[in-house]
């Protein structure tokens, strides 16, 4: 930073005036230093200097916060220009959490620092359990479940999960696929006490696996959870709705996104784990067992990646090639035109004129390079997307 600009430094009402001119110092220093390694014959170097607030942070930011970047409860204000911390609260508001089934919620890691507590009625205090997906996790035990479950009686618990991708096939162990079942009913116990409180056919003993019985009856408030809200936890979030509301894979796709609004993003691997343990999460959901020969597969699911295109407005997606090469995808998440840009969609061509030419426009003579201009396009592009 000693090389682009002058530098104000200043400190909060813990930090001695010592510490300030010391840091201000080192500081001046090293603006002086550069400036002794830069040839000043070869270059106009501009003069850079260190400057100390002499007033109290407390009166400083009570007289100038359009100033202040960071309060001094340490949250960030906004009020100054910082392109990453734009992006994190786009993120935030983007993904911020939702109830996808009964007291279970999705969204993304509380941070106080981006909506204080007293702003965000979605803050980990107002959650009974918070569950972060995170790729070191490994699938909790039954004993571990059955404490946190008991413990959280009185105070919030946390507990870490496998993130999305980190189950891969075909090496997926019966020990990685009984943990996520576990997992699933724990919660649905926790949230669904009243639905729950009579059923003790399954409950395990001492060996094995959970007792729920000695749980007071008050509903648990769940947040699953991950930094961004939406990527890392969506193995657990798609495994529990298909559970707790007995969908097969593909329903649980469509009804996440389109019924309860949700952005998420899964893996190939996600893809074929749940499709090969689906018999098994529909048999054990709470909804009784489903007969998958009624809800035959539709021929999208096999060629989706994991994820969806997203939706950045409420009419419009922005998606990838292979999401445009998937008709039958966006036609079940009601997109009804394509605009290409750069590189056409490979349809059949029954499938085109099913859709119409004039609901299709691609853009040619364009590359995804960052150097071939879109301005000479961007009315004709305007005047379809508002068609």
């Amino acid at each position: 930073m000693a090389s682009v600009s002058d530098i104000v430094v200043y400190g909060d009402n813990d930090v001695s005036r010592e510490e300030v001119k010391g840091l201000a110092k080192n500081i001046a220093a090293a603006q002086k230093v550069w400036r002794e390694k830069c040839d000043p014959g070869v270059l106009d170097l501009p003069v850079y200097s260190t400057f100390i607030v002499s007033s109290s942070f407390c009166e400083f930011e009570q007289d100038y916060p359009e100033l202040l970047a960071i309060n001094s409860q340490g949250q960030m204000t906004g009020s100054v220009m910082d392109f990453f911390n734009w992006e994190r609260r786009e993120m935030c508001m983007m993904s911020k959490a939702s109830e996808i089934a009964n007291n279970v919620w999705l969204g993304p890691t509380p941070d106080s620092t981006l909506c204080p507590s007293s702003e965000n009625e979605n803050s980990k205090d107002n959650f009974d359990i918070l569950i972060e997906a995170s790729d070191l996790a490994r699938p909790p035990d039954p004993q571990a479940l059955k404490r946190l479950a008991e413990m959280s009686a009185w105070t919030p618990q946390h507990l870490e999960f496998p993130s999305s991708g980190s189950i891969m096939p075909p090496t997926w162990s019966q020990t990685e696929v009984d943990g996520l079942m576990d997992t699933c009913q724990w919660i649905h116990k926790l949230a669904n006490p009243e639905v729950n409180s009579s059923d003790t056919s399954d409950e395990k003993d001492a060996d094995g696996d959970i007792q729920m019985q000695s749980l007071p009856p008050r509903p648990r408030k769940v947040l699953i959870h991950c930094t961004d809200g939406y990527t890392e936890s969506t193995l657990l979030a798609l495994t529990y709705f298909m559970y707790a509301e007995g969908l097969p894979v593909h329903q649980a796709w469509l009804r996440l996104h389109c019924e309860k609004r949700r952005n998420f993003f899964a893996y190939p691997s996600d893809v074929a784990l749940l499709t090969s343990i689906q018999p098994r999460i529909l048999s054990e959901s709470p909804q009784g067992p489903k007969d998958l020969a009624l809800n035959s597969e539709p021929v999208w699911l096999s060629r989706m990646d994991g994820s969806l295109p997203s939706r950045i407005l409420p009419y419009m997606y922005l998606g990838n090639l292979g999401h445009a090469n998937n008709p039958d995808l966006l036609k079940d998440l009601g997109i009804k035109r394509i605009l290409s840009v750069g590189e056409p969609v490979c349809w059949p061509k029954e499938v085109g004129q099913r859709w119409g030419a004039e609901n299709l426009l691609y853009i040619d003579c364009v590359q995804d390079n960052g150097v071939d201009p879109l301005t000479e396009d961007f009315d004709r592009c305007l005047e379809f997307i508002g068609q």
